[in-house]
Protein backbone atom coordinates (compact mmCIF):
# COMPACT_ATOMS: atom_id res chain seq x y z
CA UNK A 1 0.00 0.00 0.00
CA UNK A 2 1.25 3.35 -0.80
CA UNK A 3 2.64 5.91 1.80
CA UNK A 4 1.45 9.61 1.52
CA UNK A 5 3.81 12.55 2.13
CA UNK A 6 3.42 14.30 5.01
CA UNK A 7 1.62 17.27 3.15
CA UNK A 8 -0.57 14.52 1.68
CA UNK A 9 -1.08 13.12 5.71
CA UNK A 10 -1.63 16.73 7.40
CA UNK A 11 -4.77 17.11 4.67
CA UNK A 12 -5.80 13.73 4.92
CA UNK A 13 -5.87 14.61 9.19
CA UNK A 14 -7.63 17.46 8.52
CA UNK A 15 -10.68 15.79 6.20
CA UNK A 16 -10.64 13.38 9.60
CA UNK A 17 -11.44 16.40 11.72
CA UNK A 18 -14.30 17.59 8.72
CA UNK A 19 -15.99 14.47 8.99
CA UNK A 20 -16.00 14.23 12.64
CA UNK A 21 -17.66 17.27 12.77
CA UNK A 22 -19.66 16.70 9.86
CA UNK A 23 -20.71 13.39 11.54
CA UNK A 24 -21.44 15.21 14.87
CA UNK A 25 -23.91 17.13 13.09
CA UNK A 26 -25.48 15.21 10.37
CA UNK A 27 -29.00 14.64 11.70
CA UNK A 28 -29.88 18.10 12.44
CA UNK A 29 -31.47 18.43 9.48
CA UNK A 30 -33.42 15.05 9.99
CA UNK A 31 -34.63 15.69 13.59
CA UNK A 32 -37.87 17.59 12.36
CA UNK A 33 -38.35 14.91 9.39
CA UNK A 34 -38.65 12.28 12.43
CA UNK A 35 -40.90 14.14 14.73
CA UNK A 36 -43.56 14.59 11.87
CA UNK A 37 -43.01 11.37 10.19
CA UNK A 38 -42.18 9.13 12.51
CA UNK A 39 -44.44 10.92 15.35
CA UNK A 40 -41.78 10.80 17.60
CA UNK A 41 -41.40 13.64 20.84
CA UNK A 42 -39.02 16.80 21.05
CA UNK A 43 -38.02 14.61 24.10
CA UNK A 44 -37.19 11.28 22.09
CA UNK A 45 -35.25 13.75 19.51
CA UNK A 46 -33.35 15.22 22.57
CA UNK A 47 -32.15 12.25 23.83
CA UNK A 48 -31.07 10.59 20.18
CA UNK A 49 -28.85 14.17 20.23
CA UNK A 50 -27.63 13.20 23.75
CA UNK A 51 -26.79 9.70 23.04
CA UNK A 52 -23.82 11.21 21.13
CA UNK A 53 -22.31 13.09 24.39
CA UNK A 54 -23.21 10.03 26.49
CA UNK A 55 -21.36 7.94 24.62
CA UNK A 56 -18.16 9.84 23.80
CA UNK A 57 -17.58 10.62 27.74
CA UNK A 58 -15.97 7.23 28.78
CA UNK A 59 -14.35 7.06 25.51
CA UNK A 60 -13.04 10.69 26.33
CA UNK A 61 -11.82 9.56 30.03
CA UNK A 62 -10.62 5.73 29.20
CA UNK A 63 -8.78 6.25 25.31
CA UNK A 64 -8.02 9.87 25.06
CA UNK A 65 -4.31 8.62 25.01
CA UNK A 66 -5.14 5.83 22.82
CA UNK A 67 -3.31 7.08 19.85
CA UNK A 68 -0.11 7.99 21.78
CA UNK A 69 0.33 4.05 22.28
CA UNK A 70 -0.86 2.78 18.77
CA UNK A 71 -0.17 5.04 16.37
CA UNK A 72 -2.60 8.00 14.62
CA UNK A 73 -3.24 6.23 11.90
CA UNK A 74 -4.80 3.11 13.78
CA UNK A 75 -6.98 5.51 15.95
CA UNK A 76 -7.88 7.84 13.38
CA UNK A 77 -9.05 4.44 11.40
CA UNK A 78 -10.68 2.94 14.29
CA UNK A 79 -12.54 6.46 14.89
CA UNK A 80 -13.91 6.54 11.33
CA UNK A 81 -15.09 2.73 11.07
CA UNK A 82 -16.73 3.74 14.42
CA UNK A 83 -18.56 6.92 12.86
CA UNK A 84 -19.46 5.13 9.40
CA UNK A 85 -21.28 2.01 11.39
CA UNK A 86 -23.42 5.04 13.38
CA UNK A 87 -24.04 6.83 9.73
CA UNK A 88 -25.04 3.37 8.52
CA UNK A 89 -27.13 3.13 11.03
CA UNK A 90 -29.08 6.50 10.42
CA UNK A 91 -29.48 5.30 6.68
CA UNK A 92 -31.17 2.46 7.11
CA UNK A 93 -33.09 3.13 10.61
CA UNK A 94 -36.70 2.21 10.72
CA UNK A 95 -37.40 3.55 14.50
CA UNK A 96 -35.77 5.56 17.24
CA UNK A 97 -33.84 2.64 18.60
CA UNK A 98 -31.78 2.47 15.24
CA UNK A 99 -30.97 6.09 15.18
CA UNK A 100 -29.74 5.91 19.71
CA UNK A 101 -27.71 2.91 18.14
CA UNK A 102 -26.46 5.18 15.44
CA UNK A 103 -25.46 8.35 17.73
CA UNK A 104 -23.87 5.87 20.41
CA UNK A 105 -21.31 4.43 17.53
CA UNK A 106 -20.96 8.11 16.25
CA UNK A 107 -19.73 9.47 19.79
CA UNK A 108 -17.30 6.29 19.72
CA UNK A 109 -16.09 7.25 16.69
CA UNK A 110 -15.53 10.98 17.30
CA UNK A 111 -13.70 10.28 20.31
CA UNK A 112 -11.47 8.06 18.87
CA UNK A 113 -10.67 9.83 15.84
CA UNK A 114 -11.08 13.51 16.79
CA UNK A 115 -8.14 13.94 18.86
CA UNK A 116 -5.47 11.92 17.29
CA UNK A 117 -6.26 13.78 13.88
CA UNK A 118 -5.85 17.42 15.49
CA UNK A 119 -2.87 15.81 16.60
CA UNK A 120 -1.66 14.48 13.58
CA UNK A 121 -2.15 18.29 11.83
CA UNK A 122 0.74 19.21 14.24
CA UNK A 123 2.71 16.49 13.64
CA UNK A 124 2.50 16.37 9.83
CA UNK A 125 3.23 20.17 9.86
CA UNK A 126 6.83 21.61 8.75
CA UNK A 127 8.99 22.99 11.67
CA UNK A 128 7.67 26.32 12.94
CA UNK A 129 4.14 25.70 11.38
CA UNK A 130 2.76 24.44 14.21
CA UNK A 131 0.23 26.87 14.97
CA UNK A 132 -1.02 26.93 11.36
CA UNK A 133 -2.29 23.46 11.94
CA UNK A 134 -4.62 25.01 14.92
CA UNK A 135 -6.38 27.28 12.65
CA UNK A 136 -6.74 25.10 10.22
CA UNK A 137 -8.36 22.48 12.61
CA UNK A 138 -10.78 25.16 13.61
CA UNK A 139 -11.37 26.17 9.78
CA UNK A 140 -12.11 22.47 8.61
CA UNK A 141 -13.97 22.20 11.81
CA UNK A 142 -16.83 24.84 10.54
CA UNK A 143 -16.37 23.03 7.19
CA UNK A 144 -17.71 20.11 9.04
CA UNK A 145 -20.66 21.55 10.66
CA UNK A 146 -21.47 23.76 7.50
CA UNK A 147 -21.44 20.69 5.08
CA UNK A 148 -23.91 18.84 7.33
CA UNK A 149 -26.15 21.75 7.48
CA UNK A 150 -25.87 22.74 3.76
CA UNK A 151 -25.86 18.96 2.25
CA UNK A 152 -27.97 17.57 4.64
CA UNK A 153 -30.80 20.65 3.51
CA UNK A 154 -30.35 20.27 -0.10
CA UNK A 155 -30.76 16.64 0.18
CA UNK A 156 -33.37 16.69 2.59
CA UNK A 157 -35.37 19.21 0.34
CA UNK A 158 -34.55 18.25 -3.17
CA UNK A 159 -33.26 14.62 -3.22
CA UNK A 160 -35.49 11.30 -3.24
CA UNK A 161 -35.14 9.37 0.26
CA UNK A 162 -35.00 12.07 2.22
CA UNK A 163 -34.28 10.39 5.53
CA UNK A 164 -31.66 8.40 4.06
CA UNK A 165 -29.61 9.78 0.92
CA UNK A 166 -27.32 12.69 3.19
CA UNK A 167 -26.20 9.54 5.03
CA UNK A 168 -25.25 7.81 2.13
CA UNK A 169 -23.23 10.75 1.00
CA UNK A 170 -21.79 11.00 4.64
CA UNK A 171 -20.91 7.59 4.34
CA UNK A 172 -19.07 7.37 1.34
CA UNK A 173 -16.82 10.54 2.24
CA UNK A 174 -16.18 8.35 5.16
CA UNK A 175 -15.55 5.43 2.81
CA UNK A 176 -12.61 7.36 1.18
CA UNK A 177 -11.15 9.21 3.60
CA UNK A 178 -10.52 6.18 5.74
CA UNK A 179 -8.63 4.68 2.64
CA UNK A 180 -6.10 7.56 2.81
CA UNK A 181 -5.51 7.50 5.92
CA UNK A 182 -4.62 3.93 5.94
CA UNK A 183 -1.81 5.19 3.61
CA UNK A 184 -0.63 8.31 5.64
CA UNK A 185 3.23 6.89 8.11
CA UNK A 186 2.36 4.73 10.89
CA UNK A 187 5.17 6.61 13.51
CA UNK A 188 5.29 10.23 14.08
CA UNK A 189 6.63 12.49 16.84
CA UNK A 190 4.64 11.70 19.91
CA UNK A 191 3.71 8.21 19.94
CA UNK A 192 5.38 6.07 22.44
CA UNK A 193 6.33 2.77 23.24
CA UNK A 194 4.85 2.43 26.57
CA UNK A 195 1.76 0.06 27.25
CA UNK A 196 -1.29 1.53 27.16
CA UNK A 197 -3.79 1.55 30.20
CA UNK A 198 -6.61 3.72 31.06
CA UNK A 199 -5.76 6.90 33.38
CA UNK A 200 -8.12 8.73 35.38
CA UNK A 201 -9.05 12.14 35.30
CA UNK A 202 -7.31 14.00 38.54
CA UNK A 203 -7.70 17.83 39.45
CA UNK A 204 -4.83 18.66 42.14
CA UNK A 205 -6.71 20.88 45.06
CA UNK A 206 -4.43 23.99 44.24
CA UNK A 207 -5.67 24.02 40.57
CA UNK A 208 -9.30 23.74 41.89
CA UNK A 209 -10.66 26.70 41.42
CA UNK A 210 -9.12 27.19 37.80
CA UNK A 211 -10.57 24.28 36.99
CA UNK A 212 -14.11 25.41 37.78
CA UNK A 213 -13.86 28.64 35.71
CA UNK A 214 -12.49 27.19 32.98
CA UNK A 215 -15.24 24.12 33.00
CA UNK A 216 -18.19 26.41 33.57
CA UNK A 217 -16.50 28.35 30.41
CA UNK A 218 -16.38 25.37 28.25
CA UNK A 219 -20.02 24.27 29.79
CA UNK A 220 -21.45 27.07 28.56
CA UNK A 221 -20.17 26.72 25.09
CA UNK A 222 -21.49 23.32 25.04
CA UNK A 223 -25.08 24.35 26.45
CA UNK A 224 -25.19 26.67 23.59
CA UNK A 225 -24.72 23.40 21.04
CA UNK A 226 -27.97 21.98 23.33
CA UNK A 227 -29.84 24.56 21.80
CA UNK A 228 -28.17 24.75 17.95
CA UNK A 229 -28.03 21.09 17.23
CA UNK A 230 -30.95 19.46 18.15
CA UNK A 231 -33.90 22.25 18.27
CA UNK A 232 -32.36 24.80 15.43
CA UNK A 233 -34.23 23.29 12.51
CA UNK A 234 -37.17 23.09 14.16
CA UNK A 235 -36.76 26.83 15.59
CA UNK A 236 -36.21 27.63 12.47
CA UNK A 237 -39.36 25.89 11.01
CA UNK A 238 -41.83 26.94 13.87
CA UNK A 239 -41.05 30.14 14.91
CA UNK A 240 -38.51 31.82 11.90
CA UNK A 241 -41.51 30.13 9.32
CA UNK A 242 -38.92 28.76 7.29
CA UNK A 243 -40.32 26.66 4.67
CA UNK A 244 -37.19 25.27 3.01
CA UNK A 245 -34.81 22.81 4.44
CA UNK A 246 -31.64 24.35 2.54
CA UNK A 247 -32.89 27.81 3.81
CA UNK A 248 -32.49 26.94 6.98
CA UNK A 249 -29.29 24.85 6.62
CA UNK A 250 -28.06 27.81 5.63
CA UNK A 251 -29.39 29.95 8.29
CA UNK A 252 -27.85 27.73 10.57
CA UNK A 253 -24.34 27.14 8.71
CA UNK A 254 -23.87 30.44 9.93
CA UNK A 255 -23.08 29.15 13.65
CA UNK A 256 -20.69 27.41 12.27
CA UNK A 257 -18.85 30.26 10.04
CA UNK A 258 -19.20 32.43 12.82
CA UNK A 259 -17.04 30.52 14.97
CA UNK A 260 -14.28 30.23 12.92
CA UNK A 261 -14.32 33.78 12.56
CA UNK A 262 -14.50 34.58 15.96
CA UNK A 263 -11.82 32.03 16.64
CA UNK A 264 -9.76 34.21 14.62
CA UNK A 265 -10.66 37.38 16.61
CA UNK A 266 -10.19 35.92 19.83
CA UNK A 267 -6.44 34.28 18.95
CA UNK A 268 -5.27 37.91 19.45
CA UNK A 269 -7.64 38.49 22.65
CA UNK A 270 -6.92 38.47 26.79
CA UNK A 271 -8.58 35.82 28.36
CA UNK A 272 -10.24 37.95 30.24
CA UNK A 273 -12.00 39.69 27.53
CA UNK A 274 -12.99 36.26 25.78
CA UNK A 275 -15.02 35.18 29.59
CA UNK A 276 -16.65 38.19 29.29
CA UNK A 277 -17.42 38.52 25.90
CA UNK A 278 -18.17 34.73 25.30
CA UNK A 279 -20.70 34.92 28.95
CA UNK A 280 -22.52 38.27 27.48
CA UNK A 281 -23.29 36.45 23.90
CA UNK A 282 -23.82 33.17 25.38
CA UNK A 283 -26.59 35.72 27.24
CA UNK A 284 -27.53 37.38 23.78
CA UNK A 285 -28.03 34.20 21.70
CA UNK A 286 -30.25 32.22 23.69
CA UNK A 287 -32.89 34.83 24.36
CA UNK A 288 -32.60 35.91 21.01
CA UNK A 289 -33.56 32.63 20.06
CA UNK A 290 -36.25 33.83 22.15
CA UNK A 291 -36.73 37.02 20.35
CA UNK A 292 -37.15 34.48 17.11
CA UNK A 293 -40.25 32.75 18.66
CA UNK A 294 -42.04 36.48 19.11
CA UNK A 295 -41.00 38.11 16.07
CA UNK A 296 -40.87 34.90 13.81
CA UNK A 297 -38.66 36.71 11.66
CA UNK A 298 -35.76 34.72 9.68
CA UNK A 299 -33.61 38.10 9.86
CA UNK A 300 -33.90 37.61 14.30
CA UNK A 301 -32.88 33.69 13.66
CA UNK A 302 -29.85 34.40 11.35
CA UNK A 303 -28.92 36.99 14.30
CA UNK A 304 -29.01 34.73 16.78
CA UNK A 305 -26.95 31.61 15.10
CA UNK A 306 -24.50 34.13 14.50
CA UNK A 307 -24.32 35.33 18.03
CA UNK A 308 -24.33 31.72 19.35
CA UNK A 309 -21.48 31.21 16.91
CA UNK A 310 -19.53 33.88 18.23
CA UNK A 311 -20.10 33.01 21.34
CA UNK A 312 -19.48 29.57 21.21
CA UNK A 313 -15.61 30.34 19.79
CA UNK A 314 -14.66 33.03 22.74
CA UNK A 315 -15.95 30.55 25.60
CA UNK A 316 -14.15 27.97 24.07
CA UNK A 317 -11.09 29.42 23.53
CA UNK A 318 -11.30 30.92 26.94
CA UNK A 319 -12.14 27.85 28.70
CA UNK A 320 -9.26 26.19 26.90
CA UNK A 321 -6.74 28.78 27.35
CA UNK A 322 -8.04 29.47 31.05
CA UNK A 323 -7.35 25.22 31.85
CA UNK A 324 -4.01 24.69 29.99
CA UNK A 325 -2.58 28.37 30.55
CA UNK A 326 -2.69 28.15 34.06
CA UNK A 327 -2.34 24.84 34.79
CA UNK A 328 1.18 22.76 35.83
CA UNK A 329 2.65 21.07 32.84
CA UNK A 330 1.92 17.68 34.17
CA UNK A 331 -1.91 18.44 35.11
CA UNK A 332 -3.31 20.05 31.77
CA UNK A 333 -4.08 17.05 29.91
CA UNK A 334 -6.49 16.22 33.16
CA UNK A 335 -7.04 19.57 33.39
CA UNK A 336 -8.47 19.80 29.59
CA UNK A 337 -9.92 16.06 29.37
CA UNK A 338 -11.79 17.66 32.67
CA UNK A 339 -13.05 20.56 31.10
CA UNK A 340 -14.84 18.64 28.21
CA UNK A 341 -15.97 16.02 30.71
CA UNK A 342 -17.88 18.92 32.37
CA UNK A 343 -19.25 19.78 29.04
CA UNK A 344 -20.42 16.91 27.43
CA UNK A 345 -22.52 15.90 30.73
CA UNK A 346 -23.90 19.11 31.02
CA UNK A 347 -25.05 18.64 27.44
CA UNK A 348 -26.27 14.89 27.86
CA UNK A 349 -28.10 16.80 31.01
CA UNK A 350 -29.12 19.92 29.29
CA UNK A 351 -30.29 18.94 25.69
CA UNK A 352 -32.74 15.97 26.79
CA UNK A 353 -34.03 18.33 29.97
CA UNK A 354 -34.73 21.05 27.27
CA UNK A 355 -36.72 18.51 25.16
CA UNK A 356 -39.27 17.01 27.94
CA UNK A 357 -40.01 20.83 28.71
CA UNK A 358 -40.68 21.50 24.68
CA UNK A 359 -42.64 18.28 24.67
CA UNK A 360 -44.40 18.73 27.71
CA UNK A 361 -45.04 22.56 27.68
CA UNK A 362 -44.58 23.43 23.71
CA UNK A 363 -41.51 25.31 22.02
CA UNK A 364 -41.38 28.37 23.37
CA UNK A 365 -42.11 27.60 27.10
CA UNK A 366 -39.14 25.36 26.12
CA UNK A 367 -36.89 28.32 25.08
CA UNK A 368 -37.84 30.46 27.75
CA UNK A 369 -37.32 27.80 30.80
CA UNK A 370 -33.70 27.31 28.73
CA UNK A 371 -32.49 30.32 27.79
CA UNK A 372 -33.33 31.52 31.62
CA UNK A 373 -31.33 28.33 33.05
CA UNK A 374 -28.70 28.50 30.93
CA UNK A 375 -28.40 32.08 31.04
CA UNK A 376 -27.56 31.27 34.70
CA UNK A 377 -24.92 29.05 34.04
CA UNK A 378 -23.69 31.70 31.83
CA UNK A 379 -23.53 34.56 34.68
CA UNK A 380 -21.27 31.75 36.96
CA UNK A 381 -18.67 31.18 34.34
CA UNK A 382 -18.25 34.86 33.93
CA UNK A 383 -18.33 35.77 37.81
CA UNK A 384 -16.21 32.63 38.27
CA UNK A 385 -14.02 32.88 35.59
CA UNK A 386 -13.01 37.11 36.07
CA UNK A 387 -12.83 36.21 39.96
CA UNK A 388 -10.42 33.38 38.99
CA UNK A 389 -8.35 35.51 36.65
CA UNK A 390 -8.12 38.41 39.06
CA UNK A 391 -6.92 35.95 41.69
CA UNK A 392 -4.48 34.45 40.03
CA UNK A 393 -2.93 37.81 38.52
CA UNK A 394 -2.40 38.97 42.05
CA UNK A 395 -1.11 35.63 43.26
CA UNK A 396 1.13 35.50 40.05
CA UNK A 397 2.22 38.70 38.67
CA UNK A 398 4.86 37.47 36.44
CA UNK A 399 2.21 35.90 34.86
CA UNK A 400 0.08 38.86 32.75
CA UNK A 401 -3.41 37.97 33.07
CA UNK A 402 -4.18 39.21 30.30
CA UNK A 403 -2.15 36.35 28.53
CA UNK A 404 -3.16 36.17 24.05
CA UNK A 405 -4.30 32.86 23.62
CA UNK A 406 -1.81 32.55 20.43
CA UNK A 407 -0.18 30.12 22.01
CA UNK A 408 -2.95 28.25 23.13
CA UNK A 409 -3.21 25.67 20.15
CA UNK A 410 0.35 24.47 20.66
CA UNK A 411 -0.51 24.07 24.45
CA UNK A 412 -3.68 22.23 23.93
CA UNK A 413 -2.21 19.70 20.97
CA UNK A 414 0.49 19.39 23.31
CA UNK A 415 -1.84 18.44 26.40
CA UNK A 416 -4.70 16.06 23.83
CA UNK A 417 -1.38 14.20 22.38
CA UNK A 418 -1.32 13.09 26.70
CA UNK A 419 -4.80 12.10 26.71
CA UNK A 420 -7.57 15.03 25.94
CA UNK A 421 -9.45 14.98 23.30
CA UNK A 422 -9.71 18.11 20.88
CA UNK A 423 -13.40 19.18 19.83
CA UNK A 424 -13.30 22.57 18.52
CA UNK A 425 -16.83 21.78 17.58
CA UNK A 426 -17.97 18.49 18.98
CA UNK A 427 -21.66 18.76 19.55
CA UNK A 428 -21.06 20.26 20.52
CA UNK A 429 -20.03 21.63 19.34
CA UNK A 430 -21.80 20.66 17.55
Amino acid sequence: MPTLGTRAGFWTAGAVVALALWTSACPTMNYPLYQADWHVSTTTVTWVFAAYPIALIPVLIAFGDLSDHIGRRAAMALGLLAELVGVLLFAVATDVTWLLAGRAFMGLGVGLSLSPANVAMVEFSTAGQEKRAGSIGTAVSALGIALAMLVGGALTEYAPYPHRLDFVVLAAAIAVVTGLVLCVPHNTAGETSERWRPRAIVIPPGSRAIFVAGALTFTSAFLLGAIVLPLGAKIAQQLAHSTNALLTGALLSVFALCVTLTALIARRLEIRVMVVLGAAGSVVAVWLFVLTGATHSPAVFLLASACAGAAYAFDFAGGLTILSRFAAPHHRAGMVSGGYLAGYLAQGVGAPALGWTVTRHGLMPGLLAGATVFSVVFGLALVSGVVTLRRTAAANPTVPEGDAVAAVGDKAHSSHSNGAASHWMGEGSV
